[in-house]
């Protein structure tokens, strides 16, 4: 056996004593890196003379060649061993039964959404959506509300740092921003019009207070509704209220109240009450609503003249009707992501 013959068989061993990837790059260093055996006997072709240079560069390459043939090889192997490693580890046992994959569906909050704004788009209501992030304007001025008004407290606000044109930015505290917001392009699309489309809209939506315990969440739900025209009264508003809960608890069998109470952006200003005439809530009278006539100053706001146009606003809380709907008695539980709970609804 030749010096040749001896370093492939060398080559062989450590490739094959190799136990992982890493061991063989360091083997194959040994023997075709830069200060390997092969490439040290190509370097020492410079001392031969034409002829023998020839004769033994051509043996040198061949045992080279024979080298690299064992380490593919090794390196296949390796691979080989650690997929095979990989499928014994993840290998599925056919006689287990299947596993079923649970069927999703909608939060109960959200099917209250979906029952409202499908109940008020039977009656010619559209829905209107904006950001989340509102600034001062819109969720405070445009409504009505003084700098010094409670519903600017840190207390029960949450606000964000950054400053933009209009002032501070908020978490919006209630849906009524997007009323604004509707409105204002609503006239804007119709200026210069002899008469002006009646705006009627809905604005539900995710609201956020400082406020937590079993009917509170910092984080809440509205649905505040808008109509707009040179005829609308207090009539309309009772009858759209009559028609709402009659159609939301499907039942006819509930009386309808306003309570007056006080809210910045309309007046007079009147808390919304139903008694159910039957069931466990029979005889109690629960608050659902808030609603008002819109302000003028709000109506300005629109880009309105109060004297010709007039209207309602309210505004009530999906959580609580759906609260009220399947019989929950904490707030809490819609957002506590217990599958237990939430399945229910299915």
């Amino acid at each position: 056996m030749n010096d040749l013959d001896s370093l492939v068989l060398a080559a062989q061993e450590q490739f094959a004593q190799a136990a992982t990837p890493a061991d063989l790059e360091n083997a194959k260093a040994r023997f075709l890196g830069k200060a390997g055996r092969v490439t040290e006997l190509l370097k020492s072709l410079a001392t031969l003379a034409a002829d023998e240079k020839k004769a033994r560069g051509a043996e040198i390459n061949a045992t080279k060649q024979r080298i690299e043939a064992a380490l593919n090889d090794r390196r296949q192997a390796l691979a080989d061993a650690e997929l095979q490693a990989q499928l014994r580890a993840e290998a599925l046992d056919v006689t287990l039964p299947g596993r079923s994959r649970g069927q999703g569906g909608l939060h109960p909050v959200s099917r209250t959404l979906e029952r409202i704004e499908a109940i008020f788009g039977s009656m010619g209501f559209d829905v209107a959506d904006g950001p989340e992030i509102e600034n001062d304007w819109f969720n405070f001025t445009a409504l009505n509300t003084p700098a010094d008004h409670p519903a600017r407290s840190m207390h029960d606000t949450f606000y964000v740092d950054a400053k933009g044109p209009s002032g501070g930015y908020v978490l919006r505290t209630h849906t009524s921003p997007m009323q604004v917001r509707y409105a204002v392009q609503h006239v804007k699309q119709h200026a210069g019009k002899a008469s002006m489309p009646e705006i009627r809209v809905i604005a539900p939506g995710r609201t956020y207070r400082v406020d937590s315990d079993a009917t509170h969440s910092p984080m809440f739900h509205q649905c505040e509704g808008l109509w707009i025209g040179e005829n609308v009264s207090f009539k309309d508003l009772k009858a759209v209220f009559a028609d709402f809960f009659r159609t939301f608890f499907e039942t006819d069998d509930l009386t309808i109240r306003f309570r007056p109470s006080f809210f910045p952006f309309t007046e007079p200003s009147a808390e919304v009450d139903i008694a159910f005439a039957s069931g466990p809530l029979k005889g109690r009278w629960l608050e659902v609503a808030g609603s008002g006539q819109v302000h003028p100053n709000v109506v300005r706001n629109f880009g309105l003249d109060p004297e010709r146009y007039i209207g309602f606003a309210f505004g009530m809380g999906p959580d609580r009707l759906t609260m009220l709907r399947y019989g929950v008695n904490d707030l809490r539980l819609f957002f506590d992501g217990d599958l237990r709970f939430l399945s229910q609804f299915q």
